[in-house]
């Protein structure tokens, strides 16, 4: 069998299997439904859960490197509630990678592990951006900080979380995209998680 029929067949293959875990009717994940259908509208969101994130302080301070200032927050527990998914942080389970970049702004890499209710592992790591303006900085990066949902307009944190599991129940996790709006407070970061439909 030639090389690209092989390789069409095995494409064909991880779509259907990626469809049939997404589903067009899974209570469990997203449902995929022609129902307002809009090729030229904006995605929607769908929330996921709110992860209350506990870390470490102070952060680990790689110094300066040729990329930028790194800063290593190493988590310290913490956890997350929705309505499809609940459960707990992993003690110990990841860190966040900052590097602060030439403009001040700072470049995230994170990486951790969620333990749900029912004893599934999640693996969880994402890419994202930090920043403020100059006067608010201090208090953007205030991690213990109570917990001030309405001043998070004062700095920008964002990022895109990607998921992987081999629990059966969560696998739909694998096959999404998502995005946070992350605030800092209460010892460490706030991550409200969407997922894009």
């Amino acid at each position: 069998m030639p090389d690209t029929i092989r390789r069409s067949m095995l494409v064909g293959a991880g779509l259907y299997a990626a469809t049939s875990v997404v589903g067009r009717g899974n209570a469990q994940g997203l449902e995929l439904s022609p129902d307002g259908w809009d090729a030229n509208s904006p995605p929607e969101l769908e929330f996921l859960f709110e992860a209350h994130v506990q870390i470490h302080l102070p952060p680990l301070d790689a110094g300066p490197t040729p990329d930028g200032q790194r800063l290593i927050f190493l988590v310290k527990g913490g956890q997350f509630e929705g309505p499809l998914l609940r459960g707990r942080v992993v003690p110990d389970g990841g860190a966040d990678w900052v590097r602060i970049r030439p403009d001040g702004s700072g470049a995230l890499d994170v990486r951790f592990c969620l333990e749900t209710h029912d004893n599934a592992l999640l693996y969880v790591y994402w890419q994202g951006r930090f920043w403020s303006a100059p006067e608010d900085a201090e208090y953007a990066t205030d991690l213990e900080k109570p917990d001030d949902p309405a001043g998070a307009w004062r700095y920008y944190f964002r990022a895109a979380p990607q998921f992987e599991t081999g629990d059966p129940r969560y696998a739909w996790l694998n096959n999404i995209i998502a995005v946070t709006k992350s605030r800092t407070g209460g010892g460490g970061p706030i991550h409200r998680v969407f997922a894009v439909k």
